[in-house]
């Protein structure tokens, strides 16, 4: 059975590496968040945004990522 653990570990050490590509990536002037096709409606009250091209540009990169590590890793 996995040791509770050593998950948690694993996963707060993703997370601990997200944040830091995240801080890292809002130092450059990468548009990302604000790229061409992210949905912002601004209302009188209200605002709403909706990241759809930054979602699937994340998404392809991550699944780019994953298929390539698990390539070496075979």
């Amino acid at each position: 059975m996995i040791d509770i653990g050593k998950v948690l570990v694993f996963f707060g050490s993703v997370l601990l590496v997200v944040g830091l590509i995240m801080v890292l990536l809002r130092r450059t002037s990468l548009p990302i968040g604000r790229l061409p096709g992210d949905i912002i409606y601004r209302g009188k009250n209200t605002t709403f945004y909706f990241p759809l091209t930054t979602s699937i540009l994340l998404s392809v990169v991550l699944s780019a990522v994953l298929y390539f590590i698990g390539r070496l890793g075979r």
